[in-house]
């Protein structure tokens, strides 16, 4: 076996020894870290959780001044494991590599991370270990979300969606914010005996309206994933959103309340205010509500 080879497959911190970096002499590491999470892009995968070990290694510049022995100073090996917790509890992901880029991310945003490894492997799929490992330094991976502008959430209940007056509706919420709508819930859906079918046929119902209201509006686009809600937030359009994929990916049981979807959505994304035109919303502890009739505005 090659020493090429050898490094390949041992831990990150032999890595990152082979792999020297200017102005680099501390090395914080992370080895088995054991999670037991639900993970994976399969069905089989779903609703069950299975062992997802970490290993992490930061390479840091060395202190040019006394710690004094204060963990102030220095990057707490909790900050590892909280990047770890933050990005598992965020939402459901199919893939390691996601997860590996987003944990990196968010290790890098510390002011003393230089230079990140990161191995993830699933213990309990198949006969060996499967898993993925990164190297990530400083604007490398995912864009950050500094410049991302805070949407504006508008609920569209039924009746709004039925009235001509909606578009005026619309135009009206002038701003350069990125405009998202949410739907209410159909009325005339199929009915299903179990709960989580249920679930499901209400959300591809008001997915099915998503697309529906898509064709009658200009400058709208219809968004399910992180990925195109990203996009949209960062260019500041217009889009309605498609909720099955989020709301079977979050870590929380959302349900299918079409209300408690819009603003649950509204806290994810640090709306700035949450527009209801003619429904009714559960309260929001950070969101401000706007209510609009379809004619005028309770302001």
């Amino acid at each position: 076996m090659t020493q090429n080879t050898s490094s390949a497959f041992d831990h990150p911190e032999v890595r990152a020894a082979s792999m020297p970096m200017d102005s680099v002499h501390d090395r914080l590491s992370l080895r088995d870290h054991i999670v037991e999470v639900e993970i994976g892009a399969f069905q089989a995968e779903r609703d069950v959780t299975q062992r997802v070990s970490f290993d992490v290694v930061v390479e840091v510049s060395a202190s040019d001044a006394d710690l004094d022995d204060d963990v102030d100073r220095i990057l707490s090996y909790d900050r590892l494991t909280w990047a770890i917790e933050h990005e598992l509890a965020a939402e459901r992901l199919n893939l390691l590599e996601t997860l590996a880029e987003r944990i990196a991310d968010r290790i890098l945003a510390e002011p003393q991370a230089l230079r990140v490894f990161i191995r993830i492997q699933k213990l309990d799929k198949g006969n060996g270990k499967l898993g993925v490992e990164v190297v990530r330094v400083p604007g490398q991976g995912a864009q950050s979300s500094e410049d991302d502008r805070n949407p504006i959430v508008a609920f569209l209940s039924n009746e709004a969606l039925e009235s001509t007056a909606l578009p005026e509706v619309l135009s009206n919420i002038a701003s350069d914010d990125p405009l998202v709508l949410s739907l209410d819930l159909p009325v005339f859906r199929p009915a299903a005996p179990s709960e989580a079918a249920q679930k499901q046929i209400d959300l591809l119902a008001i997915e099915q309206a998503a697309w529906q209201l898509v064709a009658q509006l200009d400058g709208f686009t219809v968004a399910a994933t992180r990925t195109e809600l990203d996009w949209v937030m960062k260019t500041g359009q217009r889009c309605i959103w498609a909720p099955s994929r989020l709301i079977n990916d979050a870590t929380d049981d959302i349900g299918s309340d079409a209300g408690v979807m819009a603003v649950w959505f509204a806290e994810q994304w640090k709306a700035a205010k949450i527009i209801n035109v003619g429904g009714s919303l559960p309260a929001s502890d950070t969101i401000p509500v706007e209510n609009v009739t379809l004619g005028h505005a309770d302001r």
